[in-house]
């Protein structure tokens, strides 16, 4: 029993190393003078690009409409990283493409994520970030499973020319950032149930529509 014991943990402790990320702490500290910064994480594949095979000319790899402009555009408030499930062999010369600016500041791969029942999840937990300024943005509903209060989830993209989804949620995260939202997950609980781009441009018309009315007419004050 006790050889048994004693292998059955070995075991564990192996399989351990290939489930587990390889460090608590898969991102440096933050300065000091930092500490206030919001990270957001990039899932990569049907979030950024598309990857799509055909016959006639093999593997091929797509931009997703806005891609480029949404990163240079979230690095001016936001650390940006991208974790996939993918390998370096296989993201890297994406990412290079995709970023040559280097917009991205960190790159965490397959090795980095937990593999929970056959899953490659994102958790965030080690991430060394707190919680409460990090949000992932992903159309994989197994990467978010752990910390889904993080997760801002987008439609997958499947090379669809009028998708829009990235350039939708510029404003929303830039009022994150302009508003120094104390707890990110609450925006994100606040959406729940509907498509967060959609749902925020509406409540933006409706807040833009509930201003105008308070306002006096433009010739309210003149007199006869």
């Amino acid at each position: 029993m006790s050889w048994y014991v004693e292998n059955r943990r070995s075991l564990e402790e192996q399989v351990k190393k290939y489930s587990d990320p390889p460090s608590e702490h898969l991102l440096p500290d933050l300065p000091a003078h930092a500490r206030h910064v919001r990270t957001l994480v990039l899932d990569l594949d049907d979030t950024l690009i598309h990857s799509d095979w055909t016959r006639g000319r093999g593997w091929r790899t797509f931009k997703r409409p806005g891609a480029e402009d949404f990163l240079r555009q979230m690095a001016q408030y936001y650390e940006l990283v991208v974790y996939t499930d993918q390998l370096p062999t296989y993201a890297d010369p994406i990412l290079d493409r995709l970023d040559p600016q280097r917009f991205i500041q960190y790159r965490l791969y397959r090795d980095s994520t937990q593999y929970i029942n056959g899953k490659h999840v994102r958790n965030l937990n080690y991430l060394n970030r707190d919680l409460d300024k990090v949000l992932l943005i992903t159309a994989n509903e197994d990467a978010y499973s752990l910390q889904a209060d993080n997760a801002i989830k987008l439609k997958p993209w499947k090379l669809e020319s009028e998708d829009t989804a990235l350039l939708d949620l510029l404003p929303l995260l830039e009022q994150v950032f302009r508003t120094n939202v104390p707890d990110v997950r609450a925006v994100v609980r606040s959406f729940e149930g509907e498509d967060i781009p959609s749902a925020f441009r509406e409540r933006m018309r409706a807040l833009a529509a509930k201003k105008q009315s308070q306002r006096p007419g433009l010739f309210a004050g003149l007199r006869r």
